[in-house]
C-alpha cells in the first residue's frame, strides 16, 4: 500500500488492483475529456442570453466561472492531486468522512446520471433530425439514440487513451464552427436588414438564466474518477482543471459577444438550437446552401456524442471501485486484460441508460442540479475534514489560504446551490414537486445502504479472503 491508502477502519480496496501497464490519459486529452464532462460547447447556452439579455447573460458567464467553477477546480486539484484513486470523489469522500458518507457520494452521482446521460442521445437525434427528418419518423430516431450508447460504450472499452484522443479530436471538430461565428459575425451586421426575432414569451428572467449556466458550468469533479489511469496525477489534475475552465468560459462567452456586436436580438436564442439559425445569418448561403448553419448542426451531434463518450468513462469507474471496496458484488471489478477497461461496469451502466432513452426526459435543471450539488458539497466537506484530520497528507497542489480557505472554497458554491434547491420547488417531477422528488433520492440512499448492510459485510469478508489467499 502507497502512504495514500485508507487509515485501518476505511481499506481503500479490498480486492486486488490490477497492476499492467497500460496507456495512460496525458494533459490535454484529459482537458478535453473534462470539457466534455462539463460543457460540450457553446450548445445549451440559448436560454441564458434569452431570459437575461445580453448584459447580464454575458456577466453570468462571466462570473460565475469565479463564484462557481474556481473554488471547484481548486477543491479538486487539492483532493486529486492527494488522493489519485480510482472511483475519484467516492474515494475522497469515503476516506474523510466514512464508508457511510462514500456510499451516498456514489448514490447521488449514480442517481443523478440517470436523469441526465439520457439527454445526450435525444440532442443527438435532435440535431441529427435537421439534417434528415427521416430520423424523426417512427422508432428511428431510437435506434439513433441506442447507436450512440453502444458507439460510445465500445470506444470506452476499447480503453481510455482512446476516449481522450477521441475527446480531443471532436473538441477541435465542434470547435471551429463558432471560431468562424466569432470571426465574421462582426463583419455581418448587415445580414440583419429585414431579419425580425422570433416572438417570445417573457423567458427564464434573470434567475432561470443563472441556473442554466449553473448546469452549464457543473460537472468538474467527474474527471476525477479516472484518476489512477491518468499520467501523473497529482500534478496533472490541477493544471487540467484550471485549463479547462478557462476554455469552458472562452466557448461560452465568445460567441455571444461576436453576435451581439453584430446585433442580433437576445429574443433570437428563444429555444435550444438556435445558434444553427443565428449561424445560417452569419454564414450566409453558397449557392443556396446555408453551410455555417449546417457545420453548427454537426458539431452539435458531436457535442451531444463527446458529453455521453466521456462520461460513460467517468460514472463507470464508480461501480469499479465500489466493488473493489466491497461496496458491490466484485463482478462489477472485472477488468479487460488489455487495455483494462471496467467492461462489466461499462455493460451495466450503457444498459441502463439505454432502457431509458425513450422516457423522453426534458433538461430538468434544478433536479440535476440539486442531486449533483448535494454530491459537490460532500466533497467540500471532505476537504475541509482531511485538512483537520490528515493535515501532513502530502498534496501537490493546495487550495489557498490554509484551512481557511479551504472553508470559504465552499461558501460560493453552496449560497448558489441553495437558490437553486428553492427554485426547485417551481419544477415537476413525475407530478411530484421537484424539490420533494430530489429530497427522495436522497433518502433512497440511506435506506438502500441500511438494507445492504449484511450483502456489503459478506462481500467484504469474502474479497478480504481471496487477497489474503493470494498473498
Amino acid at each position: 500500500m502507497s502512504s495514500l491508502s485508507l487509515p485501518t477502519q476505511y481499506p481503500s480496496h479490498v480486492l486486488s488492483i490490477p497492476t499492467k501497464r497500460v496507456a495512460k490519459l496525458t494533459l490535454w486529452p484529459l482537458v478535453a475529456a473534462t470539457f466534455f464532462m462539463v460543457s460540450g460547447g457553446t450548445y445549451g447556452t440559448e436560454e441564458i442570453v434569452n431570459g437575461a439579455g445580453y448584459g447580464h447573460g454575458i456577466l453570468i458567464l462571466l462570473f460565475l466561472p469565479v463564484l462557481w467553477c474556481l473554488p471547484t477546480a481548486f477543491m479538486i486539484g487539492e483532493l486529486s492531486s492527494a488522493l489519485p484513486e480510482e472511483g475519484g470523489y467516492y474515494a475522497w469522500v469515503r476516506r474523510g468522512l466514512g464508508n457511510f458518507w462514500g456510499f451516498q457520494e456514489a448514490w447521488l452521482s449514480l442517481a443523478a446520471s440517470i436523469f441526465d446521460m439520457a439527454i445526450y442521445p435525444t440532442l443527438f437525434v435532435f440535431y441529427l433530425k435537421q439534417m434528415s427528418p427521416w430520423f424523426g419518423v417512427g422508432n428511428h430516431g431510437v435506434l439513433a439514440g441506442l447507436f450512440v450508447v453502444i458507439t460510445c460504450a465500445a470506444l470506452n472499452l476499447a480503453g481510455i487513451r482512446v476516449v481522450g484522443i477521441t475527446s480531443l479530436w471532436l473538441f477541435f471538430m465542434l470547435s471551429a464552427p463558432f471560431a468562424l461565428i466569432v470571426v465574421l459575425a462582426p463583419l455581418r451586421s448587415s445580414a440583419l436588414v429585414g431579419v425580425h426575432a422570433p416572438e417570445t414569451g417573457a423567458g427564464l428572467g434573470l434567475l432561470g438564466g443563472v441556473l442554466v449556466a449553473m448546469w452549464n458550468y457543473m460537472g468538474w469533479d467527474n474527471a476525477s474518477t479516472i484518476a489512477q489511469e491518468v499520467e501523473k496525477p497529482q500534478r496533472t489534475y490541477p493544471k487540467a482543471m484550471i485549463a479547462a475552465v478557462v476554455l469552458v468560459s472562452l466557448t461560452y462567452v465568445l460567441p455571444f459577444l461576436a453576435v451581439y456586436a453584430m446585433g442580433v436580438p437576445a429574443a433570437a436564442f428563444a429555444e435550444d438550437g438556435s445558434w444553427a439559425t443565428v449561424a445560417g445569418l452569419v454564414g450566409g448561403q453558397i449557392m443556396g446552401f446555408e453551410w455555417l448553419r449546417f457545420l453548427v448542426v454537426l458539431g452539435g451531434m458531436m457535442s451531444a456524442f463527446g458529453m455521453f463518450n466521456a462520461l460513460v468513462m467517468s460514472y463507470s469507474r464508480l461501480p469499479l471501485a465500489m466493488a473493489r471496496d466491497g461496496m458491490l458484488p466484485k463482478f462489477f471489478a472485472k477488468t479487460s486484460a488489455r487495455t483494462q477497461a471496467p467492461w462489466v461496469a461499462i455493460i451495466a451502466c450503457a444498459t441502463c441508460w439505454a432502457l431509458c432513452l425513450g422516457l423522453g426526459f426534458k433538461r430538468l435543471v434544478t433536479l440535476d442540479i440539486m442531486l449533483y450539488g448535494a454530491a459537490l458539497m460532500l466533497e467540500f466537506v471532505t476537504l475541509v475534514a482531511l485538512r483537520i484530520r490528515e493535515p501532513n497528507l502530502k498534496r501537490e497542489f493546495r487550495v489557498p489560504g490554509g484551512l481557511t480557505g479551504a472553508i470559504l472554497a465552499g461558501v460560493f458554491p453552496l449560497i448558489l446551490l441553495s437558490i437553486a434547491m428553492v427554485e426547485s420547488e417551481s419544477q415537476s417531477v413525475l407530478g411530484m414537486n421537484g424539490l420533494v422528488f430530489g429530497v427522495l433520492i436522497m433518502a433512497a440512499g440511506f435506506a438502500v445502504y441500511a438494507s445492504t448492510r449484511k450483502l456489503r459485510k459478506r462481500l467484504s469478508s469474502a474479497a478480504s479472503a481471496e487477497v489474503a489467499e493470494s498473498a
